[in-house]
């Protein structure tokens, strides 16, 4: 990942770096005025892009978020560290729990997001960069582990979010429209015993126009 941050906050010269890298190479620029902040489960789960420390402080006060769930795992750079010192002084705990936008989900990945979910002390807040893609992937698995349809999960992945399911992002949709074809099976039972990643991606084919809106245009992970 593309960083200018060198990795301190302790002094004017390198916190000035951290912002200047988290508001332009990291795009944080297009979230001072948007969250794409919603709720999954009042007083449990909500969501969001990646939050500035303002409005991380906020959102906390407001909902008593006890649990920050970073989907894009470690990034070291500007963004993430002032959302970790932030997280500190808040006293939230931290979770580094990454997750792919443009991959086959991994039984591996969404086992240790239930395990997550499941060990939590709630309310949580999970967020990726745009809280487009990774942001609702985790919704859905939250709500699907909790024994919600495939419809209702299904809705976290929607444009009004910014999810571009005609891109290669959309390989996130098809593993819910996976599960949502297994009929009335647990979503455990169906992960564990029924989905298969290869199968998966070898079926799910994105459109080249869309690849490039999502990836060239929005500059999304």
């Amino acid at each position: 990942m593309e960083t200018i941050f060198r990795g301190d906050l302790d002094t004017r010269a390198g916190r000035l770096r951290a912002w200047v890298d988290a508001l332009l190479i990291d795009h944080g620029m297009f979230r001072l005025g948007w969250s794409n902040f919603a709720t999954v489960v009042p007083g449990r789960l909500y969501r969001a892009n990646h939050p500035t420390p303002g409005r991380l402080a906020r959102l906390a006060h407001r909902y008593g978020l006890k649990t920050l769930i970073n989907l894009r795992g470690q990034t070291k750079n500007g963004s993430d560290a002032l959302t970790r010192e932030a997280a500190r002084r808040l006293g939230l705990a931290f979770v580094d729990m990454p997750l792919e936008s443009r991959g086959v989900p991994q039984i591996s990945r969404v086992l240790r997001l239930i395990e997550v979910y499941r060990t939590m002390a709630e309310p949580a807040l999970i967020h990726c960069k745009s809280g487009a893609d990774r942001a609702g992937l985790a919704a859905a698995v939250f709500l699907l582990a909790e024994g919600a349809s495939a419809d209702r999960a299904a809705a976290e992945l929607s444009l009004r979010f910014g999810h571009v399911r005609q891109a290669r992002t959309g390989v996130l949709d098809a593993f819910v429209a996976s599960y949502r074809a297994a009929g009335d099976k647990p979503f455990l039972e169906w992960l564990t015993k029924d989905y298969d990643e290869k199968a998966l991606g070898k079926e799910f084919a994105a459109r080249r126009l869309a690849n490039f809106l999502n990836d060239r245009v929005l500059a999304r992970e």
